[in-house]
């Protein structure tokens, strides 16, 4: 534990925050800066992700929770496609959305507050407080089936079955069409524990199809080994930030930025609430490393973190094109 005197105690006086009409995102995080609590963790967020991305760090992003059906899809896939992810880590749960909503089915919103019996005779499935047909699953079973066919009897990493997938989607505002678009790995470790993963062992029945497991490891691990001050923002935890943090855990690197958007805490020993300065016990996150744990909703915290710093990415770009005509 760290102790501090008095005196370096009390060198942050509590900024009163104050909200004004029609300020921008951005002054909002402002303003929050010199708060406490989530306010004040939210605005270091921002201002560690400003840098991260500015000193074009490589990027990783661990996707985990239910972002897809709640509608964080299209966040996730303008960032590929503006150069801010390099590395997308995610569950196959994401992915069956992700793929779910490229054929143009929809998620819709309901409420948590339900007969859920009643729901089962409608067969509607809920997440929480949204609901997803039942039917949708039939075209994506016949979409799934289409694709595991085009593979024939080569063998392939998950990551490049998630290219493939990606290249056989038409949506482009889909993650995993962007990401193959964009040459954006995606890796997705845990992929049979989803309806992806059910699909191929039905496929498996009949028919050939050789997804090597662990072939994503070395490949993975090349780019930590090469990263550049790497960073990385974990939506969640689970699978995604364990895999992130693993592979970089057997290189001489460390990571010089970390972020994580959660809502659980650590006191049972989990890895989704496990902190970031846990993490620097394991080598993993850098002594010097710049982070924080946001404890909040990430339906919230990620789309006020996207938006505050891409205006001043913006703000940096004018300043710099007006620098370069002065």
């Amino acid at each position: 534990m760290v102790h501090h005197s008095m005196e370096e105690s009390l060198q942050c006086p509590i900024d009163q925050a104050r909200i004004t009409a029609g300020m921008s995102v951005d002054e909002l995080i402002h303003a929050l800066d010199g708060c406490a609590f989530g306010a004040g963790r939210i605005a270091d967020a921002v201002d560690i992700y400003h840098e991260m991305l500015s000193n074009k760090s490589t990027s990783f992003f661990g996707l985990a929770g239910a972002m897809v059906p709640a509608g964080m899809r299209a966040i996730v896939a303008d960032l590929i496609r503006d150069g801010y992810i390099d590395v997308l880590v995610t569950t196959g749960a994401n992915m069956v959305h992700e793929l779910v909503e490229s054929m143009g089915l929809h998620h819709y919103k309901g409420s948590e507050q339900t007969d859920d019996v009643e729901l089962k005779h409608q067969e509607i499935n809920r997440i929480y407080d949204v609901f997803l047909p039942e039917h949708h699953f039939t075209d994506f079973e016949e979409k799934m089936q289409a694709i595991f066919s085009d593979i024939g009897d080569r063998t392939i990493s998950i990551r490049e079955f998630m290219t493939h997938i990606g290249n056989n989607i038409d949506d482009k505002n889909s993650i995993l069409r962007t990401a193959a678009d964009m040459n954006v790995p995606v890796y997705c470790p845990a992929i049979q524990d989803s309806m992806i993963g059910l699909q191929a062992w039905l496929y498996k029945q009949m028919h050939t199809l050789n997804v090597d497991a662990f072939a994503d490891m070395r490949e993975i691990i090349d780019i930590c080994y090469e990263a550049k001050n790497p960073g990385a923002l974990l939506i969640g935890g689970g699978v995604p930030k364990n895999y992130i943090f693993q592979s970089m855990l057997v290189t001489h690197q460390e990571f010089e930025y970390a972020i994580q958007l959660t809502m659980d805490t650590p006191e049972t020993g989990g890895l989704s609430g496990a902190t970031l300065d846990e993490a620097r016990s394991w080598g993993k996150v850098s002594e010097s490393a710049r982070s924080v744990t946001v404890h909040s909703d990430a339906t919230i915290t990620l789309p006020l973190l996207v938006a505050a710093v891409r205006s001043r990415l913006s703000k940096d770009h004018k300043k710099q094109i007006r620098r370069d005509y002065s």
